[in-house]
């Protein structure tokens, strides 16, 4: 599949404050050694939820523990209390929030990096060769791609169809931006079981937390009948369907910490689309116990467009 992001705009996702790598020996700083390592994780947070279902995906529980924080963050500035320390430790008096994901390094008490990405590959790089990888060789492009596709064409351009104070015409823009996209997945996943290859892989992970966004959260501020055009793509609903009732994707899948989260950070006005879920989530979630947490129903809508 080539996929070809049309970015007219700059991507909402956060800058990370630290981008360290886990590397292969002793030279890097930062080798690799089975519980040196530790995740910080909201999986009400998409990055989150892109780094809670990979570590479940490697099986990583005892090799890199994971801590998982409240959805709403307790600071004023959408930090952390709990992250507060690893921050100052990591750099003199840093003023800004305390974010999560975080991976830190037990040994030295600091922050190795906060780019779900690079995490994301450090993981499966050095601590998941028992398992099939999320990042199979030579499908990096193909990820990336992917990645790029969910970060402006899905996620970008539905916050942006969603926006009270942009015009008309921008939102309309962005609206048909997320339309052509999802027209594009729902004809390349017909008759497919993963996006790229016969195997779960990292482009499956970020797809699906995009569409979990997607019908979660900026739904809330789309009219219902872009929310109906949305839904329309079959193919791609049942595709993830498929996926929340995999193990390792439905058990992370909390859908009140989502809700509050949202709610806590959003400003924007709530339109007719609200009333229109696309998939009854809390149906599809495998029920699995998770050391962490257990996966919760939001309210109900008052109308669903499920694809059973």
């Amino acid at each position: 599949m080539t996929v070809a992001p049309s970015a007219a705009h700059p991507s909402t996702r956060t800058a990370p404050a630290f981008r360290g790598r886990i590397g292969s020996d002793a030279r890097s700083g930062h080798y690799a050694v089975p519980r040196r390592y530790r995740l910080h994780l909201s999986t009400a947070c998409p990055d989150g939820l892109r780094i809670a279902v990979a570590h479940s995906l490697l099986q990583l529980g005892d090799v890199c523990p994971a801590t998982f924080l409240p959805a709403v963050p307790d600071c004023p500035d959408s930090g952390h209390t709990a992250l507060r320390p690893l921050y100052e430790a990591s750099a003199h008096r840093y003023p800004g929030p305390a974010l999560a994901p975080v991976l830190s390094d037990d040994w030295s008490g600091r922050i190795v990096s906060t780019h779900a990405p690079d995490i994301m590959r450090d993981l499966d790089r050095h601590f998941g060769g028992c398992h099939a990888s999320l990042y199979p060789c030579g499908a990096e492009s193909e990820i990336e791609a992917v990645e790029r596709m969910c970060a402006q064409d899905i996620e970008d351009a539905a916050q942006n169809a969603g926006t009270a104070g942009a015009g008309r015409a921008e939102r309309e823009a962005a609206l048909e931006t997320l339309l052509r996209s999802l027209g594009a997945l729902d004809r390349w996943l017909t008759g497919r079981v993963h996006m790229i290859r016969d195997q779960i892989t990292a482009a499956d992970v970020e797809l699906w937390v995009a569409l979990v966004q997607l019908d979660t959260v900026h739904r809330h501020h789309l009219d219902a009948a872009a929310v109906e055009r949305i839904a329309a793509h079959t193919a791609l609903w049942q595709y993830a369907r498929r996926l929340a009732a995999h193990p390792a994707f439905g058990a992370h899948l909390d859908l009140d910490a989502i809700f509050r989260r949202h709610h806590a950070r959003c400003r924007g006005l709530e339109a007719a689309g609200a009333a229109v879920q696309i998939l009854d989530w809390a149906a599809h979630t495998a029920h699995t116990a998770h050391t962490a947490h257990t996966a919760r129903t939001a309210p109900e809508p008052s109308r669903s467009v499920d694809h059973r």
